[in-house]
């Protein structure tokens, strides 16, 4: 996932991750130390990666005038049409499940320039025909500002590109030892694609150096809580 997010970073523009993204965070510094190492990199907490000094407010109105191309955002439920869900699950009067909240999700979705989606786990009950409660939808009617908005979707499976003129996730390509029939049955939602599916490349010895080295180091200090459960079990 970390490969495939990298090769969505150009040299030259400002990506931002939020506080709970660690894998978007491996990504686009491996991307910074590959093939974009003149890419702005704005990672919530990170000293290094961090020049607002007036906390969310500022970055907040940094997002507004559209200084962020490449932004990444996750859900408790995603659906086929790129609508995000991160308040409740189950019916609003009675909920099964809370969830942590929008945050400034619903305004980062429309205006940063791409949005990755990603999520570390891909089954029937994240990704979702209809999400319960839109905390930030997919599409927009035209008379709403929106210059941004979903670009494509990640996940341990597969990747999934957004298509704006149908409104619709399709799938883009499957992972090295996935098949299309095992996406499909880990997905709550007819999946959609352009024709072949392609098997996503996977990343090469130089970036699983990197990966395994300095962005490894990074992303401990970074995500402790992540560090202690995804690498110990490495």
């Amino acid at each position: 996932m970390a490969a495939v997010i990298a090769r969505a970073v150009d040299d030259r523009e400002t990506v931002a991750v939020g506080t709970l993204s660690p894998i978007p965070a491996a990504g686009v510094l491996l991307a910074r130390s590959r093939h974009a190492p003149r890419a702005r990199v704005i990672i919530i907490n990170h000293e290094d990666c961090w020049p607002f000094h007036n906390g969310s407010k500022e970055f907040y109105d940094f997002a507004q005038r559209r200084k962020i191309d490449l932004f990444f955002l996750s859900g408790g439920q995603i659906d086929q049409f790129g609508n995000l869900n991160l308040i409740t699950i189950g019916e609003h009067d009675h909920p099964k499940v809370r969830l942590p909240g929008g945050a400034g999700s619903a305004m980062l979705y429309y205006l940063a320039g791409r949005v990755m989606l990603f999520r570390a786990d891909h089954t029937p009950r994240t990704f979702v025909e209809r999400v319960d409660c839109v905390t930030s939808p997919g599409t927009s009617p035209p008379r709403v500002l929106r210059p941004g908005g979903p670009w494509k979707v990640v996940t341990p499976l597969a990747v999934f590109a957004f298509n704006r003129e149908r409104g619709r996730l399709e799938l883009e390509s499957v992972h090295p030892g996935v098949s299309v029939a095992e996406v499909q049955s880990s997905t709550g939602f007819p999946l959609r694609s352009p024709g072949h599916v392609p098997t996503t490349s996977p990343p090469d010895e130089q970036d699983l150096a990197i990966l395994r080295g300095p962005v490894r180091e990074s992303v401990a200090t970074l995500y402790p809580i992540f560090a202690r459960t995804a690498f110990l079990a490495a």
